[in-house]
């Protein structure tokens, strides 16, 4: 027995950025809410999803204070903003911290309490308001996954909202809007997807439906994640990437992450590493430590990958995937090791501490079950 999620409806393709029209029509709505930052306004992007709203007479409210790898506080700082405002629509449109902040809000308009009471798992006792989401990057796959993802600076980790219930209702995922995103951003969103596929894919509570989504995502990944960091203005890989990023967030909704990102989430919260980088950083060195679990699976992924396994045998197979993501990581720029992000190895039990305790969640879906000690070597392995 086995299931997976998705938005309501999902628009894909360029120019589906006007669909957010459709949208609001849909869902009736007279007053948006929209959650963006300042560098996606500034470029005019948000614009896009704006002007379709006005035209549609729909009033919109403009938020855009987002700010990358959000703590809780952004999140209470929002609902303090707009706790008493009566809109019917939320719209979120930029990477990965827009879309939380928008999907968390969404659910904070139709339900009691304060933010922090729902960080956990299924703790939204009602459906939010109507809400759709526009991802600006191929990265976090947030318009289709049931977390939002928020820094605690207090305890120097990060905590997730997860609920069915604040998938969205609509997902408009337009590869348009990710032609100007920088070269870094690209590239660190890229490897956070694939870190999703590949997560997903072997992830203990896979499935049949969560591993199509997991497969045809890295296929799509691995053959345009090069290209555009080569050529942002590649139409074809952008679109390639758009999609193998929406794969990955469908896939996280029907197996979730696991070590990569259960040991990237203190890194990003003690030392503000943008996500994607962090799951660089610990990216090929977990996979040291978990392809001896599952060596059919990393097998698959080294041939994804270009890898050729003819006459090697399925560990020796399943070994090739650690040297192809490491080789994926660096052609792109992303850092592998700890040092070229000025991480300290003092910090090391600290961090294998914060992992240890406070994500399990995401480790009971590693195939390998890890202690804290083998988290600690997996750190000092990528010092």
């Amino acid at each position: 027995m086995f299931s997976i999620r998705h938005p309501v409806r999902t628009w894909f393709g360029a120019g589906t950025v006007e669909k957010i029209r459709d949208e609001a029509e849909f869902a009736g709505a007279k007053r948006a809410l929209l959650f963006t930052d300042k560098g996606v306004r500034g470029a005019g992007i948000a614009d896009k999803a704006i002007d379709p709203l006005k035209r549609a007479g729909v009033d919109v409210t403009i938020y855009d204070e987002c700010v990358p790898e959000p703590a809780i506080g952004d999140l209470e700082s929002a609902w303090e903003q707009f706790r008493g405002g009566n809109f019917d629509f939320i719209v979120g449109i930029g990477g990965g911290s827009s879309m939380d902040l928008a999907k968390s809000m969404s659910i904070l308009f139709t339900n009691t309490g304060e933010p922090r009471d729902y960080l956990g798992a299924e703790l939204v006792p009602k459906p939010s308001l109507p809400c759709a989401l526009i991802p600006t990057t191929s990265g976090t796959g947030a318009e289709a996954t049931p977390n939002a993802i928020f820094s605690i600076p207090e305890k120097g980790v990060k905590m997730a909202i997860v609920s069915t219930r604040i998938i969205p209702g609509a997902a408009i995922v337009d590869p348009e809007l990710t032609l100007t995103a920088p070269l870094k951003v690209t590239a660190a969103a890229g490897v956070d997807a694939f870190t999703h596929c590949l997560e997903t894919y072997v992830a203990r509570n896979a499935t049949p439906l969560s591993e199509h989504y997991s497969v045809r995502g890295m296929e799509l990944i691995a053959g345009s994640l090069r290209r555009v960091c080569e050529d942002g203005s590649d139409i074809e890989a952008r679109t390639q990437m758009a999609l193998g990023s929406y794969y990955g967030g469908v896939a996280l909704a029907g197996a979730g992450a696991g070590a990569v990102h259960a040991l990237a989430y203190p890194l990003g919260s003690r030392f503000h590493i943008p996500h994607g980088v962090s799951n660089s950083l610990m990216f090929s060195h977990v996979m040291k430590m978990n392809f001896s679990a599952n060596p059919e699976k990393f097998a698959h992924i080294a041939r994804i990958l270009g890898e050729d396994t003819g006459g090697l045998s399925g560990e020796e197979a399943a070994e090739r995937s650690v040297g192809a993501v490491e080789r994926l990581c660096k052609d792109c720029g992303v850092p592998t090791q700890l040092s070229e992000v000025e991480v300290p190895a003092h910090v090391i039990p600290e961090l294998a501490e914060a992992a240890f305790t406070t994500q399990q969640r995401l480790l009971g879906f590693n195939p390998r079950e890890l202690s804290q000690e083998d988290i600690e070597k997996i750190y000092r392995a990528a010092a």
